[in-house]
């Protein structure tokens, strides 16, 4: 295994901070709202931004020189692109200065049961990504619990990194419940994150407990705020 095992009693700011993926991916941000989003990922020392493809460089621009990771996402927020939109998509996030790409699974795929679409689909993102971390996207809202489970272990076969929840876009995000069956489907070199109505403290250290190791957020200063003042009242 190559991450910690965190949970919720034991976890310092520190690592709960290098949980979070700050996401900038609403489709009405500025550009003065996404510097201003990677601002406040450096501040908090957060593990990365996740950005659209268009504002790579710019975050790369800001965060150079942080802590921070820049990520973005691949054939997002559906999933629906062909395989070398995907591979394309990849590389040139990966030029601009992304170290992270989390794309979506072709959902309607593997609803139909075409396991080797899938899976080749996710394995020709991994070959793009030249070691840098993926995270397959399966959009959970969409699945049967089977479905779940297969997508994930297709993507360990196809050497994910990650498998993850949901985009955030569909009618339902991150639950308690699929995080534990994603972690259970998966084996230890493969980590879970959780994005998608993760708005509170409790919500995360929820997550966590269940066995998510990044988790997408938007709430990221009032969580870690919060994670703070807890901190201070205790000691």
């Amino acid at each position: 295994m190559d991450y910690p095992i965190l949970n919720s009693q034991t976890i310092t700011y520190e690592q709960l901070a290098k949980t979070i993926d700050h996401s900038l991916l609403r489709p009405e941000l500025t550009r003065a709202e996404v510097i201003q989003g990677c601002e406040l990922a450096a501040r908090y020392h957060v593990a990365s931004v996740c950005v659209k493809p268009c504002h790579v460089r710019l975050a790369w621009e800001v965060l150079k020189g942080s802590d921070v990771a820049v990520g973005t996402v691949v054939g997002f927020p559906h999933g629906s692109s062909t395989t070398a939109i995907k591979v394309a998509e990849a590389l040139q996030a990966l030029e601009d200065g992304a170290t992270e790409l989390d794309m979506v699974i072709n959902i309607g795929e593997l609803r139909s049961g075409n396991d080797d679409f899938v899976r080749q689909d996710i394995q020709a993102v991994v070959t793009a990504a030249k070691g840098h971390i993926v995270k397959v996207i399966l959009e959970n809202a969409y699945l049967s619990k089977e479905q779940i489970v297969r997508g994930c272990q297709l993507a360990e076969q196809a050497g994910a990194h990650f498998v993850k929840t949901s985009t955030g876009f569909a009618p339902s995000g991150a639950t308690v419940e699929d995080v534990r069956l994603m972690r259970a489907s998966v084996g230890p070199r493969v980590q879970v994150k959780a994005a998608g109505g993760i708005r509170t403290l409790e919500a995360i250290l929820e997550i966590i407990d269940a066995g998510a190791t990044r988790v997408g957020a938007t709430a990221t200063a009032a969580i870690l705020d919060a994670f703070r003042a807890r901190q201070n009242s205790v000691q």
